[in-house]
């Protein structure tokens, strides 16, 4: 063995866990038997899964820390009931917030759709007082995207309002949100489902795993066949793909064919392995996280450990690794833009356990009271560097960068890669055909305009239940260079107009009858199962 330590300033890592009245319990989290994270975490929220009747729906609760409570007034131990976003008519298998709005989140269902959210400011008052009652939250969007599930979405990491869905038939598709009614790019060859994707960092190529066992690339833009097709990982269970930073390397994790659990890392020149670590023969989904800093987490489904390992000239280094005893059901990682940087903090996870979501920090242990800024390389910033328009027109831009110290947002000196192209003595990928033709416009498109803070602006269907009004939105309309101009909208009748809206006031109505009358059966179920623990327990102490 050699007598020379490899230097690094992350070798003493460790992982923190906050004490548990610092995370959330009472946590219903999904039975979904997808295989997906169940949480995803923004600057100020995290969205959960979350078991619900009458369809499908996710939480959105204030960002845990491991430092201290929440700055909100909302107690650890959830309440039975509490403010859900239930709109979906299938179960939740998905959410991801908007790297250019903390307060935006999408979600993807079984029904085939994917709807936009805007957390409200006052969500959480009166979460403590008498006589307080939940009111469940309504989209401010909707995209219809297949007759089949949704179960990935995926927000654009440079360009504002492009978003990627990844559905049952097979297909990645890249929206535009000012136009939702049909998908910019459809993504085919696929030979089974999808399981994960990921974007590069400025957003050009897209990377798929899926369970036909192939790793793909795709250039976001220029054609839906794949430009790289590899054999991937030879095991049938599920294989999860991230993008190692601005680099020209990804990481995938999956099975082997003895079942092994495998990292391997990949070129996307030429998308040969280049790296291959085995890591155990547990059973569960190994979840890879990338940041900044040249660390690659691995947690595992089931397992109550998360392995952290620091890359560097294609190897990766073990550092540490954090052992609980309750296992993870799911993971996210905080942006890192909103670290605490005063305790050292170069990583946040979010683990969801069988009924609670515990905050765990990783930490260099430094006695230091200035920004260390060796450990803190710039963070990817909330502001966009696209507009949608301009990414489908072809343009490239890196993302824009925020220093960690002073919070000064500026343009990484990242150059835009080329897009890989498929050699020109080889046979282009053969591409499945769509299975399904594209979403057919609906009759009226509304424009939403959102808070001036909110960088995404969307536009909604007729057929979603809120209208503008119901959701306190201002009428005014807010054009950028990525929304199609207000008059292309006005060519409908009169008459028409007001038919849709009385269908869609109708319908509002029933909805809200619908919650109050599901509201009502969930509080004489819990008041029955008090009541039955509460027979039990008498019947125990006779």
């Amino acid at each position: 063995m050699s007598r020379f330590v490899r230097p690094s300033k992350y070798r003493h890592v460790f992982g923190q866990a906050g004490k548990k009245e610092y995370g959330y319990d009472n946590v219903k989290v999904s039975n979904s038997a997808w295989d997906t994270n169940l949480i995803s975490a923004s600057a100020r929220y995290i969205s959960i899964n979350w078991s619900a009747s009458g369809g499908g729906a996710f939480a959105i609760l204030p960002l845990p820390s491991p430092f201290g409570k929440t700055l909100h007034d909302v107690p650890s131990k959830l309440p039975d009931i509490i403010p859900l976003a239930r709109t979906h008519t299938a179960p939740v298998l998905d959410t991801a917030w908007s790297p250019g709005n903390d307060s935006l989140v999408a979600s993807a269902s079984e029904d085939g759709t994917c709807l936009l959210w805007k957390a409200p400011n006052d969500l959480f008052e009166g979460w403590t007082l008498d006589g307080w009652e939940p009111r469940d939250l309504e989209p401010v969007a909707r995209v219809d995207v297949s007759p089949r599930k949704v179960g990935q979405v995926l927000w654009h990491p440079t360009a504002a309002n492009v978003l990627a869905t990844a559905s049952g038939d097979y297909c990645v598709r890249l929206w535009d949100l000012a136009d939702p009614a049909r998908p910019r790019a459809t993504l085919t060859g696929h030979g089974d489902m999808i399981q994960s994707l990921t974007f590069n960092a400025t957003g050009s190529i897209i990377a798929t795993t899926c369970r036909d066992r192939k790793l793909r690339l795709f250039d976001a833009r220029a054609s839906g066949d794949p430009v790289r097709v590899t054999d991937g990982h030879g095991g049938i269970k599920g294989a999860r793909v991230v993008w190692m930073g601005d680099g020209d390397r990804i990481a995938t994790t999956g099975f082997s064919k003895m079942s092994d659990r495998q990292v391997v890392i990949w070129e996307t020149g030429g998308l040969g392995s280049v790296n291959t670590l085995t890591l155990d023969q547990s059973a569960g989904v190994v979840m890879p996280f990338w940041s900044d800093n040249g660390i690659l987490y691995l947690a595992g489904k089931g397992d109550g450990n998360i392995r952290y390992y620091e890359y560097e000239s294609d190897s990766l280094f073990p550092l540490a690794e954090l052992k609980t005893a309750e296992p993870q059901r799911g993971m996210c990682f905080l942006p890192r833009r909103a670290l605490d940087v005063s305790q050292c903090e170069i990583a946040r996870a979010f683990k969801v356990t069988s009924s609670g979501v515990e905050p765990i920090s990783f930490i260099v242990p430094r006695r230091a009271d200035s920004f260390q800024s060796d450990i803190y390389p710039p963070a990817p910033s909330s502001e966009p560097s696209l507009t949608a328009a301009q990414f489908f027109a072809g343009k490239a831009a890196p993302v824009n960068l925020v220093n960690l110290e002073n919070g000064v947002v500026f343009a990484s000196d990242i150059s835009s890669p080329a897009p890989p192209r498929a050699p020109p003595h080889a046979p282009p990928p053969a591409a499945a055909a769509p299975l399904v033709a594209p979403i057919a416009p609906a009759s009226e498109p509304i424009v939403a305009n959102s808070s001036p803070n909110v960088t995404p602006t969307v536009t909604e269907p007729a057929s979603v239940p809120p209208t503008t009004s119901s959701l306190g939105v201002s009428p005014a309309i807010v054009q950028s260079e990525s929304l199609p101009a207000a008059s292309q909208h006005t060519s409908i009748p009169n008459e028409v107009n007001t038919a849709l809206r009385e269908e869609v006031n109708r319908l509002n109505s029933e909805l809200r009858d619908a919650r109050h009358k599901i509201r009502n059966l969930e509080l004489q179920v819990e008041g029955l199962k008090a009541n039955a623990r509460k027979v039990a327990q008498s019947l125990m102490e006779v």
